[in-house]
C-alpha cells in the first residue's frame, strides 16, 4: 500500500504535501522551512549579542574588540586592517607592509535614497581602524553601500585566517570593471571601508546623542528564545549565485556543453574564465573578473591563474580541492538557463553570462526519489507582484525584482524538463496558501522578495527581519504545522562584511565567512548558542538524517563527517574537513 501511495505522491504535488509521507522521520520534525536572506556576516548582525542563561558566544563583544555601546574595546587591534603589497601574481595571503591609520570613508555605491557612487557623508572621514557601528551614523532602517563579495576577493579578505584585508580588497579591486581602460595604479573602486560596519543589539546613543533601544531586536528576541549558531558558514567563497548552488547541490555548478545542452563538462568562452592575476601597473586589479570578464575556474589544474594560491591554503590542512578534472566551476553570479519557467530560456554566448543547463544531482532529486515532498518558493516569481503590490503582511514593498540566481533549481534539466518537478517551483503567495490550507510540503525553501531580503544597498537587515517575523507568525497560525516544524533562518553569504570567526578550509570553494543561523522550532534548545562547525550543507545533512535519505552525490559535502570538537577549542574540528548535521541545536524526546 505504501509503495502505491508513494507513486501517487510523486505524481501529485498536493498529496506530496500530506503528512503521511512527511511522517517517516527519526525526529518529531515533519516540516523543515529554510529561509535564505542575503549578505550579512555573523559579526555584522550578532557582533554585540549577549546570550542568555550563562551561554558563551564568539563575537566582537566577547573578544573585547568592541564594547557593548559599540565603541572600540580593549582588544580593538585584533581587527586592525592592513594594506597589502603590490604583487605580480594573485596571492591569498598578501604581505602587509603597513596598516591603515584611519579607515577610508565608506561610499554609497548604489544605496537606495542616497546619491550614487559618492563618499557617504553620514560617516566621518577618520573612523578608527577596526569595526565601527553603522547605526551611530545611519539609522537601522536606512540603506548603506554594498561591499565587494566575490570568490577570489573573499579568499584575500580572510588572508589565511588573519581577517585583515577586508578594506584593502575593497580599495584595490571592486567588481565588474573589466572592459574599462586599464586603471592607473591606485585605482579606487569607490567602496571605502563599508565592510567594517556592524549593527549593535544593545542600547546605545546615536551620533545625535539620542538613546536607541538596539538594532536587530527581532533576531535578538528569536536568539534569546530559540537556538543560534556562532559557527555557521557560507559554503562558497564569493557571492549569492554560487552559494545558492551549494544550498541545493552541496557542491558547485560547472560549465556544460552549450550546444548539446546535455550537462556534460565543456570549456567556457575565454572571456568567462577567471584570471585574478593583477594587471601590470595596478596593485590588485584582476585581469579577468566581473561581468565583462571571468567567473569559471578550472580548479583541478594548479597551473591556472589563482588556483595554486588557493591550493596552498588547502595543503596546510591536508584538504583536497574536490574539483573534477576538466571541469570549469562557477564561482560567481550567473543567471540560470531557464527564466522562471520552462517556456522561457536565456541565450547562451560569450557575452550572455548564463550558466548552461545542469544535470548534476540536487537535494530535490534525493527527496523526490524517497517520496518526500518539497517545494522551492521564490518571491516575485510569476504573479507575486500582483498578490503583493505594496506590502507583505504589512511590511512595505518598494519594488519587485525576481532574483534568477536565487532560484537555482531553474538551472537543472531534470527539474525544468519534467512538468511535475517544475510545478514545485512556486512563489511566496503559494507558500502562504499552503500554510493556510495545511498542505505545506515536508521541505520548503523560501527566498524573500528582493526588497525584503536584506541585501545591502537595495535592502537592509531590518526589512529581512520583518519578513522573517511575518513568516514565522504565519507558520504559528497553523498549530498543526508549527508543532512539528523547524525553521532555519540564514543568509546566502556574508556580503563581504568583516567577521572575526574561524573559517575551515573544506575544499577549493570554501568555506567562507560566518553568517547568522537561527533555528526556530518548538524543539529548538532554548536560548542556546551552538559552537558546532556548520555550513549551508549542514541543513541538507539535517534533512537527510531526519528522513533517512541517501547522499546527493559522491562530491557533495553531505559526505563529510560530523565534526569532532574539544573543550579546549569548541570551534575548530579536530577531523578537518567536517561539518555538522545540526541535530545538536534541538532537544528531542528520547
Amino acid at each position: 500500500m505504501r509503495s502505491v501511495l508513494r507513486s501517487i505522491c510523486l505524481a501529485t504535488t498536493a498529496l506530496c504535501a500530506a503528512p503521511a509521507f512527511a511522517g517517516s522521520t527519526v525526529t518529531p520534525i515533519r516540516h523543515v522551512i529554510i529561509i535564505v536572506g542575503e549578505n550579512h556576516t555573523f559579526d555584522n548582525v550578532f557582533g554585540t549579542y549577549q546570550p542568555t542563561g550563562g551561554q558563551t558566544v564568539h563575537n566582537l563583544l566577547s573578544q573585547g574588540i568592541v564594547n557593548a555601546d559599540g565603541t572600540p574595546g580593549p582588544n580593538f587591534k585584533l581587527a586592525r586592517q592592513r594594506i597589502g603589497s603590490d604583487e605580480s601574481k594573485y596571492l591569498v595571503e598578501t604581505p602587509s607592509p603597513s596598516a591603515y591609520s584611519v579607515l577610508p570613508q565608506p561610499w554609497t555605491t548604489y544605496a537606495l535614497f542616497q546619491p550614487a557612487g559618492v563618499r557617504d557623508s553620514r560617516f566621518p572621514i577618520d573612523l578608527p581602524n577596526g569595526p565601527y557601528q553603522i547605526t551611530k551614523y545611519a539609522p537601522y532602517s536606512s540603506f548603506t553601500g554594498d561591499p565587494v563579495h566575490r570568490f577570489f576577493q573573499m579568499w584575500q579578505q580572510i588572508d589565511g585566517g588573519k581577517h585583515d584585508k577586508f578594506v584593502w580588497v575593497e580599495k584595490s579591486i571592486g567588481t565588474g570593471t573589466n572592459g574599462n581602460p586599464v586603471p592607473a595604479k591606485g585605482f579606487n573602486p569607490k567602496e571605502g571601508a563599508i565592510s567594517m560596519g556592524f549593527y549593535n543589539m544593545n542600547p546605545y546613543q546615536d551620533a545625535a546623542g539620542v538613546d536607541q533601544p538596539g538594532d536587530a531586536q527581532i533576531f535578538k528576541a528569536l536568539a534569546d528564545r530559540y537556538a543560534i549558531s556562532d559557527n555557521f558558514h557560507q559554503s562558497i567563497m564569493g557571492g549569492t549565485g554560487a552559494n545558492f548552488q551549494a544550498i541545493v547541490s552541496g557542491h558547485a555548478a560547472f560549465f556544460t556543453n552549450p550546444t548539446k545542452l546535455d550537462g556534460s563538462a565543456a570549456v567556457p568562452w575565454q572571456n568567462q574564465i577567471e584570471n585574478p592575476d593583477p594587471l601590470q601597473g595596478t596593485n590588485n586589479y584582476y585581469t579577468q573578473d566581473g561581468y565583462s570578464g571571468g567567473s569559471y575556474v578550472k580548479c583541478a589544474d594548479s597551473t591556472q591563474p589563482g588556483v595554486s594560491a588557493v591550493v596552498a591554503q588547502l595543503k596546510k590542512n591536508k584538504v583536497k580541492t574536490n574539483c573534477a578534472s576538466g571541469h570549469y566551476y562557477l564561482v560567481n553570479n550567473y543567471n540560470m538557463y531557464w527564466n522562471q519557467t520552462s517556456d522561457q530560456h536565456r541565450d547562451l554566448g560569450s557575452s550572455k553570462f548564463v550558466l548552461p543547463p545542469q544535470t548534476a544531482p540536487t537535494i530535490a532529486d534525493v527527496l523526490t526519489r524517497a517520496g518526500v515532498s518539497w517545494k522551492y518558493y521564490s518571491s516575485d516569481r510569476g504573479d507575486d507582484a500582483t498578490k503583493f503590490a505594496d506590502s507583505v503582511d504589512g511590511v512595505p514593498l518598494l519594488y519587485h525584482s525576481y532574483c534568477g540566481i536565487c532560484d537555482p533549481l531553474t538551472g537543472y534539466k531534470q527539474i525544468m524538463t519534467r512538468k511535475l518537478q517544475e510545478a514545485k517551483l512556486q512563489n511566496y503567495g503559494n507558500f502562504l496558501q499552503d500554510i493556510k490550507d495545511g498542505t505545506l510540503p515536508a521541505v520548503s525553501f523560501v527566498r524573500p522578495f528582493e526588497y525584503l531580503a536584506g541585501h545591502p544597498a537595495n535592502s537592509n537587515n531590518e526589512l529581512y527581519e520583518q519578513f522573517v517575523d511575518s513568516l514565522i507568525k504565519r507558520v504559528k497560525s497553523n498549530r498543526a504545522i508549527w508543532d512539528d516544524t523547524a525553521i532555519f533562518v540564514t543568509y546566502d553569504e556574508g556580503g563581504g562584511y568583516y567577521d572575526s570567526g574561524y573559517v575551515q578550509p573544506v575544499d577549493f570553494f570554501g568555506d567562507g565567512t560566518r553568517i547568522p543561523l537561527i533555528v526556530v522550532s518548538p524543539y529548538a534548545k532554548k536560548g542556546y548558542v551552538d559552537h558546532t562547525y556548520y555550513d549551508h550543507v549542514s541543513m541538507l545533512k539535517f534533512i537527510e538524517h531526519n528522513w533517512k535519505l541517501g547522499k546527493i552525490s559522491s562530491r557533495s559535502r553531505d559526505n563529510l563527517p560530523n565534526p569532532v570538537h574539544t573543550a579546549a577549542d569548541p570551534y575548530v574540528p579536530t577531523n578537518i574537513p567536517a561539518i555538522g548535521d545540526m541535530m545538536n541545536m534541538f532537544n528531542f524526546p528520547k
